[in-house]
């Protein structure tokens, strides 16, 4: 399979597997200028696969960086009324978004981390009906990514520059199961089998979630009705999507107030344009109440004030070290790659789909049920091959769940 035929394949993976395009949709696609050509394949088996219109908002990264280092302060405060309302559209008509990324993980290195911090707010204000209708799958929606000569420069610095893009672009092709023979096929086998550990992890009940690792000794209470997920997930019409691909995860929720102790992240966290590494989180009742970093000490602090729920977290997800991605021994500075390569958790807001009835409650309702919520989410990545992770269940029972980084049942 040469190398077209690879990205028609990935292409029509996204569309069919990913996103499953229907019949008269509605399709928004956020990109940079870096991704034309694949986007160009996608947009063409969108409309192949029925979409009434396919929008494409394209990103020049080198403008983006303009903006945030000339543009005035109070800028960053306001969100565009127009995005808005291109968002809400597709919600209103159960249409679909499409991420393909292309990030460079240092574009906006140096941006005074005020003015990220602000615009973080201001953007999550202004979307929290979208936030909400992607954190309940009320409509369908998919990430994937494909290389930029910046990213693949920093995945591979140590290769001649005319090398570094192929390598990555094989890297990518490997983690979502291109040229492996009938892609489609691999991927419903690939789901099929981390729907069989979500429902291991289920008929469990397991009350409490105990991390041991390298600086990390850290306690997580689940709520009574949690429920484990996988990478796929529905619609409210029964349409299957694929948010993340790839997905090597299955994941729940925790309950806000029941996280104590300390964890240590293990790969970088690349956060609007910058990395954040050597850190630690120290919980008390759920709430962090201590963060040190090596790196992006003032991005992290400004990240966990956001709002309330910053402080808390919204999603524990389990990764074995043995998996494609980490095997690969690729740091892809890149949390849709490195978050399934690892055990993570993530900071902030919570999805309601991984409690009973809660996917159509309130903000305020969810906040009575322990589920917390935040204008924030981002996943940081805390597995190696010497994390154990023991499931206690309603009569204090242990029973491991991992054992030096890997599936223990």
């Amino acid at each position: 399979m040469n190398f077209h035929e690879k990205l028609e394949q990935y292409a029509e993976l996204t569309v069919y597997v990913g996103l499953n395009v229907q019949k008269g949709q509605l399709v928004v696609i956020n990109t940079t200028i870096d991704t034309l050509e694949f986007t160009r394949i996608v947009v063409r088996k969108a409309y192949e696969a029925g979409a009434k219109r396919v929008q494409v908002n394209y990103e020049d990264p080198v403008l983006t960086r303009t903006h945030f280092e000339l543009a005035p302060d109070d800028t960053f405060k306001e969100y565009p009324e127009w995005s808005v309302l291109q968002r809400d559209e597709v919600v209103n008509t159960g249409g679909a978004f499409l991420w393909i990324d292309a990030e460079d993980p240092d574009l906006l290195t140096g941006i005074p981390a005020k003015r990220l911090a602000d615009w973080q707010k201001a953007s999550g204000t202004a979307l929290e009906r979208y936030r909400q209708a992607v954190g309940t799958d009320k409509v369908a929606w998919s990430i994937v990514a494909i290389p930029s000569s910046k990213w693949a420069q920093k995945v591979f610095p140590n290769l001649p520059a005319e090398q570094q893009m192929e390598s990555l672009w094989q890297a990518i092709f490997k983690t979502v199961r291109i040229g492996e023979g009938n892609a489609v096929e691999a991927w419903k086998n690939h789901i099929a089998l981390l729907e069989k550990r979500a429902t291991q992890l289920n008929d469990k009940r397991y009350v409490k979630l105990q991390y041991s690792a390298p600086g990390t000794d850290l306690t997580i209470e689940l709520p009574d009705k949690h429920i484990w997920m996988s990478g796929a997930s529905k619609t409210p019409q029964g349409n299957p999507f694929i948010a993340n691909m790839p997905t090597e995860e299955v994941y729940t929720v925790p309950l806000k107030h029941g996280v104590d102790g300390i964890v240590q992240n293990t790969k970088p966290l690349v956060y609007q344009g910058n990395v954040i590494d050597g850190f630690t989180l120290t919980f008390e009742k759920g709430k962090i109440v201590q963060a040190k970093a090596a790196t992006g000490q003032e991005l992290l602090d400004e990240m966990i004030s956001a709002d309330e729920g910053a402080a808390y977290l919204g999603e524990v997800a389990l990764v074995p070290f043995h998996s494609p991605i980490s095997d690969s021994n690729i740091l892809f500075y890149n949390t849709l790659f490195d978050e399934n390569a690892s055990n993570h958790l993530a900071i902030g807001d919570s999805y309601p789909t991984c409690y009973e009835g809660a996917r159509d409650l309130e903000r305020n309702q969810l906040a009575a049920i322990g589920l917390n919520t935040s204008i924030v989410h981002e996943d940081f990545m805390i597995g190696s091959e010497h994390m154990n992770i023991d499931g206690i269940t309603i009569d204090g029972s242990k029973e491991p769940i991992f054992r030096n980084g890997n599936w223990a049942f």
